[in-house]
């Protein structure tokens, strides 16, 4: 049984005006985190992570997976839509990853990534790890933690990129509900399909809020604890805040729910 990760971090979207901060840490971050437990880890920082290379490595990881390994991926940035063309969206709307070079048009569909996914062996197990945009109204967690003057939305508007395309006029919806559809047996999203996930900075040091609170958390869980029970740990304890209003969520069966974490 061997275990494999690819973890991508994109601070920089030439062309759109939207760069982030803490994209390239949370990646830093994951990557570190996924070694310990025993996974070979690949990153993509910044401009590696372009769409081309996103699928390749991606394909890569799932391509060479058989029966009884673990892929993981995570992924850090600008979450956006596009029109759909297909039909197969009520909203009107597919929802997408923005590689480095999103501004050239490269985003990276839900539809894309669930025919990518799709394409693994029987017995292979996929997780996902979603800090991105669309991603409560309790106070909980330690704020202190918290540098002042934040957080920024991980989302980017399709006119930033798109150019003069005739958008629908619906309210956008999050990644995750295009993420969860994709092919992987369990997503692990920043937030609703109503809200944003947050770029923010803690103790001087930035980072998306849902991978902070995500891997604290984890480093108390134990070793032995399943998927259930780490996000049980996030939320309600730490998300959302007053200051990050962001619901972390879990999707998969009740049987991926159970399994151990990064096992």
């Amino acid at each position: 049984m061997s275990k494999h990760a690819l973890c991508i971090g994109i601070n920089d979207y030439p062309g759109t005006q939207n760069d982030l901060s803490g994209c390239v840490n949370d990646a830093n971050d994951w990557a570190a985190a996924l070694a310990a437990r025993g996974f070979s880890v690949l990153r993509m920082l910044d401009s590696q992570a372009t769409k081309a290379a996103m699928v390749a490595a991606m394909g890569g990881l799932v391509g060479k997976a058989v029966a009884g390994d673990t892929v993981a991926i995570t992924y850090s940035g600008h979450g956006t839509w596009v029109p759909d063309q297909s039909g197969d969206e009520p909203d009107q709307r597919d929802e997408a990853l923005c590689p480095w070079d999103i501004g050239q048009g490269k985003a990276l569909l839900d539809d894309e990534l669930h025919a990518l996914l799709s394409t693994r062996a029987t017995g292979v197990r996929i997780i996902l790890i979603s800090d991105s945009c669309h991603s409560g109204s309790v106070t909980r967690g330690n704020t202190s933690e918290l540098d002042p003057g934040m957080p920024r939305a991980r989302f980017l508007p399709p006119e930033a990129w798109m150019g003069d395309v005739d958008l629908p006029a619906a309210m956008p919806r999050r990644l995750a509900g295009g993420i969860a559809r994709s092919g992987g047996d369990l997503l692990m999203a920043g937030c609703l399909d109503t809200q944003y996930s947050w770029d923010t900075r803690f103790n001087a040091r930035p980072n998306g809020a849902f991978t902070y609170y995500a891997l604290k958390t984890l480093a108390k869980v134990g070793a032995s604890a399943s998927y259930t029970q780490w996000f049980r740990a996030i939320t309600p304890a730490c998300l959302p805040t007053n200051q990050l209003p962001q619901n972390p969520q879990l999707f998969g069966s009740a049987t991926a729910r159970k399994w151990k974490v990064f096992g």
